[in-house]
């Protein structure tokens, strides 16, 4: 596995923890409404995809490589 590989899917990790997160606290504060466990869940498996897929299109336009 290559080393942007790797960081991309870090990088999901770290969004989908994130979103995850943020629901959390969310909840914390207004109260156990809106959608439920498998709603939510489903929510951030696509962030965690939708930032993996990100970084690995955006990552070597960062650093300048001409790489795909």
């Amino acid at each position: 596995m290559t080393t942007q590989r790797t960081s991309s899917l870090l990088w999901g990790l770290v969004g989908t923890l994130a979103f995850l997160v943020l629901v959390q606290g969310y909840r914390l504060v207004v109260g156990p409404i809106g959608p439920g466990a498998l709603v939510l869940g489903g929510v951030a498996v696509l962030v965690g995809a939708a930032s993996a897929g990100l970084t690995h299109v955006l990552e070597p336009r960062m650093r300048g490589n001409k790489r795909s």
